[in-house]
């Protein structure tokens, strides 16, 4: 018998609490996204999120633990080898990445595939090196707009991404570009998980701008997803931001794009007044996009008291019988050394309004935990070698 009708995801994009035992294999050491962000900043004030146990997960400088949480609240260890964003969204609905994604942060992509792009697209490549995106615009996007040539970079991540300036490179060319890199990325030699495409405003330094349509073309999931299986059965799987686009629509029902983590937010409120049974999975992709790799703690704080503010919004539009999970993918400690990602555990924080059971869960050792109990609450099989154990007993 189903629990809850409709059950609501929300991935805090990066949102790590505390170094995986295994963080140093990953080069990270001593790593806390959000309790050092809570140590950099004077003022923090996430009043919704401490009432269902944030600041109970690991300390917070300015933030205490709440006394009686709203609801069962506990961390999360990654199973599968790596750090990144496919890597934890495919893990929370099943999948286990053994191997992780190539990357090509040291030396760039090789010439060889450089040359076969500039072939099938007709653009001289320039750049191709890894960098910030909104550097890489700075330093070559006069270059671009003046040449009509493409900027090709890459990160920390297993990524290929194109920038192209809307007004001239034109959006229509900047897709089709990046669906013929992605189609070359395919091949075991440069295969990577993005391709993303990186639009950006502006005619001059100092007034280049990225817009909200970027469009990321991702390799599809390796086995089915509990996403499959709702989908399979009849269930609606309701995205917002960038989760149709990670899991290359596979299981999706209806997709939202977001310009922005306060809109993705906004959607889900409006989401929330609709009916539906099912769910509803979110990204919210600003704190790691525009605060984690840009190293910039007090914007990770601000985008963190904005999602707070939606919050208490969100909280009050729930039903009796509506879930809320809150989780990360990820860590990306914005006063760590680099641009990368970091290995850390996630929080996962669930609250209903019917909820009896209030108290701290037992160290889950994967994020999958949150699939196995979406299938769980709504009677459906896990895929075939899916992993993660159901938590549904406790959330009652």
């Amino acid at each position: 018998m189903k629990r809850y009708k409709r059950i609501f995801v929300i991935v805090i994009d990066s949102l790590g609490v505390g170094a995986m035992p295994d963080a140093e294999r990953f080069g990270d050491f001593g790593v806390n996204t959000l309790g050092h962000i809570s140590e950099s900043v004077d003022t923090f004030r996430i009043p919704n999120l401490q009432k269902l146990g944030m600041a109970n997960l690991t300390p917070l400088k300015q933030v205490a633990p709440a006394e009686n949480p709203l609801g069962c609240y506990g961390v999360l260890r990654e199973k599968s080898n790596g750090k990144d964003t496919m890597t934890g969204h495919w893990e929370m609905m099943g999948i286990e990445t053994k191997t992780p994604f190539q990357t090509f942060t040291e030396h760039g992509f090789p010439k060889e595939l450089i040359k076969e792009l500039e072939r099938r697209t007709g653009h001289k490549v320039i750049g191709n090196k890894s960098a910030s995106g909104t550097a890489i615009i700075e330093e070559l996007g006069e270059e671009e707009i003046a040449t009509g040539h493409m900027i090709v970079y890459t990160s920390a991540d297993s990524v290929l991404q194109i920038c192209g300036n809307e007004e001239t490179f034109d959006l229509k060319e900047l897709y089709r570009c990046c669906e013929i890199a992605r189609e070359l990325t395919l091949r075991e030699e440069w295969k990577v998980g993005r391709v993303i495409a990186r639009p950006y405003i502006g005619k001059k330094k100092g007034e280049f701008e990225r817009t909200s349509n970027r469009h990321d073309y991702a390799l599809k999931p390796p086995a089915k997803t509990v996403l499959n299986a709702l989908q399979e059965n009849g269930y609606e799987v309701i995205s917002v931001g960038k989760i149709a686009d990670i899991f290359d629509g596979e299981g999706i029902t209806q997709s939202n794009k977001s310009k922005s983590s306060v809109h993705g937010m906004e959607q889900t409120i409006a989401i929330a007044g609709e009916d539906f049974e099912g769910l509803c999975f979110v990204n919210l992709v600003d704190f790691d996009a525009k605060w984690g790799h840009r190293r910039n703690p007090k914007g990770y704080r601000d985008e963190l008291e904005r999602f707070d503010e939606k919050l208490e919004i969100l909280l009050e539009r729930l039903k009796d019988d509506d879930l809320l999970l809150i989780t990360a993918d990820h860590g990306n400690d914005p006063t760590y050394k680099g641009t990368d990602h970091t290995r850390e555990k996630v929080p996962f924080l669930a609250y209903a309004k019917s909820m009896e059971r209030r108290e701290r869960l037992a160290e889950q050792e994967t994020f999958a935990v949150i699939g196995a109990t979406i299938a769980d609450n709504f009677g459906i099989a896990m895929p075939g070698g899916a992993i993660g154990t159901s938590l549904l007993e406790y959330l009652r």
